[in-house]
């Protein structure tokens, strides 16, 4: 199953603490869980459905090339001989994709068995995620 999410990708944020008292919790960071919501949202409308035993996930991170960008440094960008070096950092934005995908493609991240992250420029930011069964038979 394959799916996009339109935008550039956005890791997961630490989380925040509050005290009151003597009591403390943590929560999650409003823009973090609005993206994770249109995470969900866009798997939901390409009709992902929830997967059984271990998973592979592939995540394809493309930011837009900035506009400072020379013609020259544009193209060797899009040609992918330029990767993006800029935060978030890949776990981040695994982190984010797997959390967001918990009871859509999965009952839980510890199913995915296999994790891909590649991290590339083009012409528009989004994630590129596919989501397959793991289970392969010899």
């Amino acid at each position: 199953m394959k799916f996009e999410v339109p935008g550039d990708p956005k890791g997961k944020a630490r989380p925040r603490v509050c005290f009151k008292g003597k009591r403390a919790w943590a929560y999650t960071p409003k823009n973090t869980r609005s993206y994770e919501s249109l995470i969900k949202k866009c798997a939901r409308d390409s009709k992902v459905t929830k997967l059984e035993g271990s998973v592979y996930l592939s995540i394809e991170a493309v930011f837009k090339v900035p506009k400072s960008a020379t013609k020259l440094k544009k193209e060797e960008m899009l040609k992918g001989k330029i990767r993006p070096t800029k935060k978030p950092d890949m776990d981040n934005i695994a982190k984010t994709v797997m959390d967001a995908l918990n009871g859509i493609a999965y009952d839980d991240d510890k199913q995915v068995g296999c994790l891909q992250i590649v991290r590339r420029y083009g012409e528009e930011g989004m994630l590129v995620i596919w989501v397959e069964s793991d289970n392969f038979e010899e």
